[in-house]
C-alpha cells in the first residue's frame, strides 16, 4: 500500500508546492482548469471505457447501493452527534453543516480512484465510478445540498435545480453511454478504445495534482470541533460499509473496494457546496486537509482489514 500511496504523496506535494509559490498560473485557477478538463473529458472517456470492456454484474450494481447505505448513515450518525454537542461547543448553523457533509462524503474519485486500481488494477475503476457517480455523487446534490441549504445562508435548495446538475454531469453519461454500447453490443473500433484509454491514463496524475492545489491551511477558532466528524469519516463509516456490502452480498475485491471507499478522506468537492450555500468554507478546508493527511496513515490499515476481513 505504501508503494501506492508514496508517489500519490509526492504529487500531491507538488501540488501544494505550486500553490505555495505561485509557479505560472495561480493555484485555484489552475486547480479550476484542470478540474474542468477531468471532469468534462477525461473522466468520461474512462467512464466510457472502463464501462463498456468491465464485465457488469450483479455485484457491481450493488456497489452503488453500498454506497447510498454508507453515505445515508453517515449523515444520520453525524447529525445525531453535532445535534449533542452543538451547544457545548457552540457550533454555530454554518460549521454544523459543514462538519456533517465533511463526515459522510468522502473523495472516493479523486483519491479512491487512484487507491483501488494501484491495489486491484485497471478493471477495479467501475467499482469506484459507479460508487461515487450512481451514488455519492448524487446524494451529495440532493440530500448534501438541502442540507447545507437549511444551515447556510446563500442560496436555497432547489429540488429541480439538483436533478438538472446531476444529470447534465459529464462522467455520469460516460457511465451511461459505456452501458449503452454494452447492451446493444455495438463494436466499438479497437483506435477509439485506446484513444478513450489515453484520455483515462491522465485523469489519476491530475485529480491527485489537483488535491496538493486545493489543500491550505485556513485559521479555525476551534479546531477541535473537528474531531467528531474526523472519527466518523476515517474510522466509522468504512466500516459501515464493509457491513452493508456484506449485507448486500458482495465478496472479494468488490467488497474490499466498499470498505477503502469508505475510508476515504472528506470529499474536495464539499468545499464548493460550502461556497455555494455559505458554510464556512475555512472549516470545510480545515477538515479536507486533515483528513487526507490522516488517511496516508488510516488508508494502509483499511487495506490491512480487507486482507482479514474479505473472503
Amino acid at each position: 500500500m505504501h508503494d501506492i500511496l508514496f508517489p500519490f504523496g509526492l504529487i500531491i506535494l507538488a501540488g501544494v508546492a505550486c500553490r505555495r509559490l505561485r509557479i505560472g498560473l495561480e493555484a485555484d485557477s489552475l486547480r479550476q482548469a484542470i478540474n474542468a478538463a477531468v471532469f468534462n473529458i477525461f473522466l468520461p472517456a474512462l467512464c466510457v471505457k472502463i464501462v463498456y470492456t468491465a464485465s457488469i454484474d450483479s455485484e457491481t450494481l450493488l456497489v452503488p447501493a453500498t454506497a447510498w447505505i454508507t453515505t445515508i448513515s453517515g449523515l444520520l450518525f453525524s447529525f445525531a452527534v453535532y445535534t449533542l454537542l452543538e451547544k457545548p461547543l457552540h457550533i454555530v448553523p454554518a460549521e454544523k453543516g459543514v462538519l456533517i457533509l465533511a463526515a459522510a462524503f468522502g473523495n472516493v474519485t479523486y483519491l479512491g480512484l487512484p487507491v483501488l486500481t494501484g491495489l486491484y488494477g485497471y478493471g477495479a475503476a467501475k467499482y469506484a465510478l459507479f460508487y461515487d457517480l450512481l451514488a455519492t455523487t448524487p446524494l451529495l446534490w440532493l440530500v448534501g445540498a438541502a442540507m447545507a441549504s437549511r444551515y447556510g445562508e446563500g442560496k436555497r435548495f432547489a429540488l429541480r435545480e439538483s436533478l438538472r446538475t446531476i444529470s447534465s454531469l459529464p462522467p455520469v453519461w460516460g457511465i451511461f453511454a459505456g452501458i449503452a454500447l454494452k447492451l446493444a453490443h455495438i463494436p466499438v473500433p479497437a483506435i477509439i478504445l485506446k484513444t478513450l484509454g489515453m484520455f483515462g491514463d491522465l485523469v489519476v496524475p491530475l485529480m491527485i495534482f489537483t488535491i496538493g492545489l486545493a489543500l491550505s491551511l485556513p485559521r479555525i477558532k476551534h479546531a477541535y470541533v473537528i474531531v467528531p466528524a474526523v472519527l466518523i469519516k476515517l474510522f466509522l463509516v468504512p466500516f459501515i460499509s464493509y457491513f452493508a456490502a456484506v449485507l448486500l452480498g458482495l465478496r472479494g475485491t468488490a467488497l474490499s473496494s466498499c470498505l477503502i471507499e469508505g475510508a476515504m478522506p472528506t470529499m474536495v468537492l464539499s468545499l464548493l457546496v460550502a461556497s455555494r450555500f455559505r458554510l464556512d468554507e475555512s472549516l470545510a478546508a480545515f477538515l479536507i486537509v486533515v483528513t487526507t493527511v490522516l488517511s496516508f496513515a488510516t488508508l494502509p490499515f483499511a487495506v490491512h482489514l480487507t486482507e482479514v476481513l474479505v473472503p
